[in-house]
């Protein structure tokens, strides 16, 4: 790492330090309802204290520093996640002005504007570790469908686990870092640089969410981080052909398998409209069961974070190891779904009693 880079990388972790301080004063003396989370009794919420939703902002404000200094120091340039990060924050950005959008509506806007930037970024993965997978991913039709699903699987399962201090944003955090090391050693320097300095503005973010909550990530901050790992791992996954696909399945498995499988139980065992909130999650049974321990729910609330993402970590080393082999991380996934769904069920019936 050259002086410039060292110099930017402090700059930009006092500068977002003091911007996440200064804005957190500046709204809680001038005591603003926009971007306030004062919703108390709506199924996601638990926690006990008004709480400011601007950690989508202070977050998308570094990275826009990021991006200027790698374009004019560096001459490295991402379309692809300026545009998906720009669109996706402002949809949620929305919602945290409590402008209130149908779900069915939200998500015809987002399945519409995804189409839209796929196409004009000509973004695709290139392979999928499948056979006849692959060959399908040759037909453009399949492969923008394919593409547009795995999108809305990741951001929104990065929306649906952000409800506890530090879940999302570590466990983010774990995803990016381990995108940053593989780009990094495979001399994806261009990458590497994203991925190190949208780090940077997750561990900043951190610094005031947890583990006491003073601001949090909100519907835009949720959303930009499920764009930045999207678009992060279909680019890793491109540049990268010695790794198997699969491997990059059971890294996002906690995310894509919490809105796949919360779709279902919906629909099949609780007979409701899958794309409202309940709070039948598996972060959300963690939670209920330790309240049964502790008294103080300020203190469970973040110890969820903690046992979901050490467990998080703990599952997915084996595949960092053999990460290069397909028949490993194909088998290895799976694995995690069923570990996901034991746990879930037994979680589940300890509470019922």
């Amino acid at each position: 790492m050259d002086l410039n880079n060292i110099i930017f990388t402090i700059s930009l972790l006092i500068i977002g330090y003091f911007l996440n301080q200064k804005i957190v004063k500046i709204f809680n003396k001038s005591k603003i309802n926009i971007l306030k989370d004062d919703q108390f009794k709506k199924p996601q919420a638990f926690h006990a204290l008004s709480t400011y939703r601007l950690g989508g902002l202070t977050i998308f404000i570094m990275m826009s520093l990021a991006f200027l200094y790698l374009f004019f120091y560096k001459e490295i340039f991402f379309l692809e996640f300026i545009s998906f990060c720009t669109f996706f924050f402002l949809l949620g950005f929305t919602d945290d002005l409590k402008i209130s959008i149908k779900p069915k509506f939200r998500l015809f806007i987002m399945v519409v504007f995804l189409l839209f930037l796929i196409i004009y970024n000509e973004l695709k993965i290139d392979r999928v570790s499948i056979e006849y997978l692959d060959n399908l991913m040759k037909i453009d039709i399949f492969a923008l469908f394919f593409l547009c699903i795995c999108f809305l699987f990741i951001v929104n399962g990065s929306n649906l686990i952000d409800g506890f201090n530090g879940l999302l944003g570590i466990h983010a955090l774990i995803i990016l870092i381990i995108l940053f090391l593989i780009n990094l050693f495979n001399e994806n320097y261009n990458l590497a640089y994203v991925l190190f300095y949208i780090s940077l503005s997750v561990i900043i973010f951190l610094k005031f969410n947890f583990p006491k909550a003073q601001i949090f990530l909100g519907d835009s901050g949720a959303y930009l981080l499920g764009t930045v790992i999207s678009i992060s791992t279909i680019m890793t996954n491109n540049l990268t052909p010695s790794i198997s696909s699969f491997f990059f399945c059971v890294l996002l498995f906690y995310l894509f398998f919490e809105v796949f499988f919360s779709f279902f139980r919906k629909i099949f065992y609780v007979g409701q409209n899958p794309l409202l909130p309940d709070r039948n999650h598996l972060h959300m049974l963690i939670y209920k069961l330790l309240t049964k321990k502790h008294k103080e729910k300020i203190d469970v609330n973040y110890k969820v974070s903690i046992y979901i993402n050490s467990a998080y970590i703990l599952l997915i080393i084996p595949s960092l190891i053999f990460m290069n082999s397909g028949l490993f991380s194909r088998w290895y996934f799976f694995c995690l779904l069923i570990i996901y769904i034991y746990f879930y069920k037994t979680l589940n019936k300890k509470l019922n009693r």
